[in-house]
């Protein structure tokens, strides 16, 4: 008998709390998951746990869970309010882009500041249907995680009044140097050995093959460098 109880009250909660909270995420507003600020995210996660701890337990009071959930709503409509008038809180509350490319090459420091790696960087260039590294004029992590790019003005997509001009030949790159590492399928694949690429880096001055952070290829055989302690720190400004 208090089985089923206990079973009509997780029933009667969950038909009450999905509707509250259906009206709860109207009232937050609009907004794509993928594009959550950091505030936003901790409000879901708190929400999921005083939903989550009222259903699974009976004997918590149904009442104070429903007053907590509209606490946190209010709560978060006030912070989304605050964020618009005051930009200082708004700094405070979500992350600044950051720029990890700039003329060509990786920005080392910031990407370790924010924890991204060389593929993981490569990875979102090409859901950007970018290839070359060096195509790149600038590049940078918004606050949603999301890649932002900026072509070089010659590497910008053709519009309709450029027609009639010539249409550079498409072209991969291909990691041949990671983070001091060779990688040798790329350099068999290119049917190229150590010793080219040697003599590569020592073209470009470079005599040790672990100061290199990033090396690649591309198919006319030119090589693209970024080392791990570049000689001075390209950036741009970025206003948040």
């Amino acid at each position: 008998m208090e089985l089923i109880l206990d079973l009509s009250k997780v029933i009667f909660r969950i038909i009450t709390i999905l509707p509250l909270m259906l009206v709860v995420t109207l009232f937050m507003g609009k907004r794509s998951v993928g594009e959550l600020p950091v505030f936003d995210f901790l409000v879901i996660l708190t929400l999921g746990s005083v939903v989550g701890a009222d259903i699974a337990e009976p004997t918590i009071h149904h009442l104070p869970t429903v007053g907590a959930i509209v606490a946190i709503a209010l709560l978060q409509k006030f912070i989304a309010w605050l964020k618009i008038k005051n930009h200082k809180v708004g700094r405070l509350l979500s992350f600044e882009p950051t720029l990890v490319i700039y003329e060509g090459q990786f920005h080392i420091k910031n990407m370790r500041k924010i924890s991204y790696s060389i593929d993981n960087i490569l990875q979102m260039l090409r859901e950007k249907n970018v290839f070359q590294l060096q195509d790149v004029h600038f590049a940078l992590i918004e606050a949603n995680g999301e890649l932002s790019v900026k072509l070089k003005p010659e590497k910008e997509p053709l519009k309709m009044k450029d027609v009639q001009v010539t249409f550079p030949k498409p072209s991969l790159e291909y990691t041949v140097i990671m983070d001091g590492r060779i990688q040798p399928k790329a350099l068999e694949y290119l049917e190229l050995d150590e010793a080219w690429l040697q003599k590569e880096l020592l073209k470009k001055n470079i005599v040790n093959i672990q100061d290199v952070f990033y090396a690649a290829l591309n198919e006319d055989n030119i090589l693209h460098v970024t080392l791990k302690t570049p000689g001075y720190t390209q950036s741009v400004p970025i206003f948040h």
